[in-house]
């Protein structure tokens, strides 16, 4: 080790080693390394590295010459990192310092006064939300290109009829383009967590220090314009330890994922042979090792079953936060791990998702079997008697008897004749038979949201200039 190493902060490869006559232990090394995670926000950490040097330009604690050589100094590295061609050392704790360390060994001692008036609990604060800034943006888009699909997938079937569930049990006939726009509302609410989310996020915490401020005269307000931000951070305290926004990008992509899971179950019931209403394109499923007719709905399943992997992440964030005192807590090295894993599991899982729905198949055959009787009409049997001036209760339990008396006879609402009805009530006459279909089922549900042919083509018009905007 050189004398000019040591004199430099850079002993045993620590910028802090001033303090410690002894090199940190091999497995304190390892345990406390966070690089292979934060490794990601390389090029984060640059762009928030030149926009500090130029804020210390500004404040003429850096010359213009020094600036510009540091700055062209770190766009070298980060042309290292983007081309795979950077070589970490052993001894580096994280992304910050592993820049650090490219730089001074690129431009000596200069590289060292870049983080004055910096600290890593601003620099890291700054870094992770610059990264997820950028990334809710894609992922914003993800969701979009997903509600394209299933938007699409519905204008191809929007005259197809389904049962319409209740407790997994047939209730009312519905459009199976409605079912599925079902879901584009849920990713709009989902969409709409995310980009509001995001708003929060969107605040610069630099030059807070490492909890109190900074001694020099930094311009924090050019310094968020350079990077984008329209707001800077209020109080240095918090700024350093504000892990909320983490929180609420977890909370909202577990939302996302229950919507991603309650598809993936539908599809696993849809696809099955007892509802076959489905059938799943072959390069989204596997087979089985043991029994060959199998086809097994495993990208759905594995959806399904990662999102308690993303449930746990948020604890994970929540329960690392729940009694950190102010400021800065190297408990704060777990943040990232639980948001990226979250972030990686939705996306991943609705990408495949959306492919898969882009190339499902609908089985319109089985689906038009399905609406054929099992008292799907009951409704509006009673509600024709509601038209009569019945009370709705009353109209209720009569339609029950009758519900009960053609499934003891084996018969179909529809299949009972007039003066079968009329035992029933002497209300019934011809008019009823024309309510008893299907179409006349769904059609009847003409009000906004209901899920007559009118209305969900209006909707899916509406959807199509919404999303292509």
């Amino acid at each position: 080790m050189t004398k000019d190493r040591r004199a430099n902060g850079l002993a045993n490869g620590k910028a802090w080693s001033g303090r410690f006559r002894e090199p940190t232990h091999r497995l304190v090394e390892a345990f406390t390394s966070s690089v292979t995670v934060d490794r990601r926000l390389y090029a984060q950490d640059i762009q928030g590295s030149i926009a500090h040097c130029k804020t210390l330009e500004k404040a003429r604690v850096l010359t213009q010459t020094e600036s510009r050589t540091i700055v062209r100094a770190l766009e070298t590295v980060k042309l290292e990192l983007d081309r795979g061609k950077f070589k970490f050392s052993p001894h580096d704790e994280d992304i910050h310092m592993a820049v650090e360390r490219r730089l001074t060994e690129l431009i000596g001692p200069l590289g060292g006064k870049l983080h004055t008036g910096r600290s890593r609990n601003d620099q890291v604060a700054l870094d992770v939300r610059l990264y997820l800034r950028h990334q809710l943006e894609q992922f914003a888009e993800r969701v979009a290109d997903c509600q394209r699909v299933l938007v699409a997938k519905a204008k191809a079937n929007r005259t197809v009829a389904m049962p319409g569930y209740t407790h997994l049990q047939r209730a009312q006939p519905v459009l199976f383009a409605h079912h599925l726009l079902a879901y584009v509302d849920m990713f709009e609410r989902d969409k709409g967590r995310i980009l509001d989310a995001q708003k929060r996020l969107n605040v610069m915490p630099l030059g807070s220090g490492a909890l109190a401020g900074t001694n020099y005269p930094v311009d924090r307000r050019y310094t968020a314009g350079l990077l984008g931000f329209p707001r800077v951070t209020t109080n240095s305290l918090d700024a350093v330890s504000d892990r909320d926004f983490m929180i609420e990008i977890a909370a909202a992509l577990s939302i996302t994922m229950m919507h991603l899971s309650r598809l993936s179950e539908e599809l696993i019931l849809w696809s099955s042979q007892e509802f076959r209403f489905v059938d799943l394109p072959e390069g989204f499923c596997t087979g089985s090792s043991m029994m060959p007719q199998k086809k097994n709905p495993d990208v759905p399943e594995l959806v399904r079953g990662k999102t308690g992997r993303v449930y746990g992440q948020l604890m994970n964030l929540l329960t690392t936060m729940k009694a950190l005192p102010l400021s800065y807590n190297r408990d704060l090295q777990e943040d990232k791990p639980a948001v990226f894993d979250a972030l990686d599991t939705v996306t991943t899982s609705l990408e495949v998702l959306t492919e898969l729905m882009r190339r499902l198949k609908v089985n319109r055959e089985a689906l038009k079997q399905a609406v054929q009787g099992g008292g799907l009409l009951a409704t509006e049997l009673a509600d024709y008697l509601v038209t009569k001036g019945i009370p709705f209760r009353e109209a209720h339990a009569i339609t029950g008897r009758v519900v009960r008396t053609a499934l003891e006879r084996g018969l179909e609402l529809s299949s009972l004749s007039l003066q079968e009805l009329r035992q029933f009530s002497e209300r019934f006459d011809q008019g009823v038979f024309t309510r008893l279909t299907v179409e006349a089922a769904i059609d009847r549900k003409a009000q906004i949201g209901g899920t007559a042919r009118g209305q969900v083509e209006q909707r899916i018009r509406e959807l199509e200039r919404m999303l292509s905007s």
